[in-house]
């Protein structure tokens, strides 16, 4: 790793956005650690990413563990001294339907997914935020989706008005709350942290019947990461585009 080089930690990257977000930002010369829930795979994608000619490194961080969240922590620590960009990627679906009754919703399904989608994304930005204040920029990025949109999802007009998949729609919301909330607290410091909807992307996740490809949905995460000084913070940003909360 070069001196001056920025370090970034992507959550989830062992596939899909995540993988393809670390890969673009490994092009522009930032050392990418990709987390993955198992160490196998994480070093097996970094190993991907170094033949690529990317100076990459894997760790084992399952998102809602709290011993993977330290364990990342000190390794960061120990090996780099800082962290110049998080970018919260990893996230997960309960596989409801467009046809979902909010009212009906699992209990068990809605607290997997906001352990995940919210809850793990707090934790491991709190555990990592005394790193990111070692950067001379950080840059802390949370990937939501257009589907936690308030302001959309009560617009009868809404391109997703029909879409309420509720335990998804809600976690995300949460997400963008956090995203405003740490932006202000942050708002006097180099530090800045925005919300990115990658957009509707053929993932596991999106589908086939997604639009967009992966490389597409990876550069609304990758601009957020490098963000010059006079860049948003507590946005809510696609493409470049700013998006209702």
């Amino acid at each position: 790793m070069a001196q001056d080089s920025k370090v970034a930690l992507i959550t989830g990257a062992n596939r899909g956005l995540g993988l393809e977000t670390a890969k673009q930002l490994g092009q522009q010369g930032v050392t990418v650690i990709v987390g993955a829930r198992k160490a196998s795979v994480a070093e097996e994608t970094a190993a991907q990413l170094r033949q690529a000619g990317i100076d990459a490194y894997g760790v084992q961080l399952e998102v809602t563990n709290a011993a993977d969240r330290a364990a990342v922590a000190n390794y960061i620590q120990d090996k780099f001294g800082k962290l110049d960009i998080l970018i919260n990627n990893a996230g997960q679906t309960t596989g409801e339907g467009l046809e979902n009754i909010t009212s009906k919703v699992d209990q068990a399904s809605l607290v997997e997914v906001f352990n995940t989608n919210f809850f793990a994304v707090v934790a491991l930005t709190s555990e990592l935020l005394p790193l990111l204040h070692k950067s001379p920029a950080g840059r802390i990025v949370n990937l939501s989706s257009i589907l936690g949109s308030l302001a959309l999802h009560a617009d009868p007009k809404s391109p997703i008005y029909n879409s309420k998949p509720f335990a998804y729609d809600a976690s995300k919301s949460a997400l963008n709350a956090f995203t405003i909330h740490l932006a202000h607290e942050l708002k006097d410091t180099p530090i800045k942290v925005n919300s990115a909807h990658p957009g509707w992307v053929k993932t596991e996740m999106g589908t086939s019947a997604a639009p967009m490809e992966i490389p597409e949905g990876a550069k609304t995460s990758v601009e957020l990461a490098l963000l010059g000084p006079d860049g948003p913070t507590g946005k809510f940003i696609h493409l470049g585009r700013e998006l209702p909360w």
